[in-house]
């Protein structure tokens, strides 16, 4: 059942909210509407998402690699929380938070639409160096 679930993802890039590198594929619900949604993100090795929030609460299971999640307004490797596969994680609405992929690493994320990224420094969001 899950490897027929596996097939079905339509991988493409992440949205330009997140830094050049990640792919992105929906697994359930739409992220840009109303409602919860799942989506699958793969991060290339050594991969950083600055610190920043979301208006909703945010759930993540790793499915392979190692991610590295951390709370604050400075991305720090060394106040950070291991997660390996098979662990879970959530992050609440509007709190400060990062992450780094050491290694390449795939994530499932569980949240409420529409999905919303807000940068804690202007000067990170991938958005504004186009």
């Amino acid at each position: 059942e899950a490897a027929k679930a596996e097939k079905a993802l339509q991988w493409a890039p992440a949205p330009d909210a997140f830094p050049a590198g990640a792919k992105m594929a929906v697994e359930k619900g739409d992220p840009t509407k109303s409602g919860e949604f799942v989506v699958r993100l793969s991060f290339p090795a050594d991969y950083k998402i600055p610190p920043h929030w979301h208006p909703t609460a945010e759930h993540v299971r790793v499915i392979s690699g190692q991610f590295l999640a951390g709370t604050g307004d400075v991305l720090d490797a060394t106040k950070t929380m291991k997660l390996a596969p098979g662990d879970t994680g959530s992050i609440a609405a509007k709190m400060h938070h990062f992450a780094i992929a050491p290694v390449a690493t795939e994530v499932s994320v569980r949240s409420q639409g529409p999905f919303a990224m807000t940068y804690v420094s202007p000067a990170d969001d991938p958005r504004k160096k186009k």
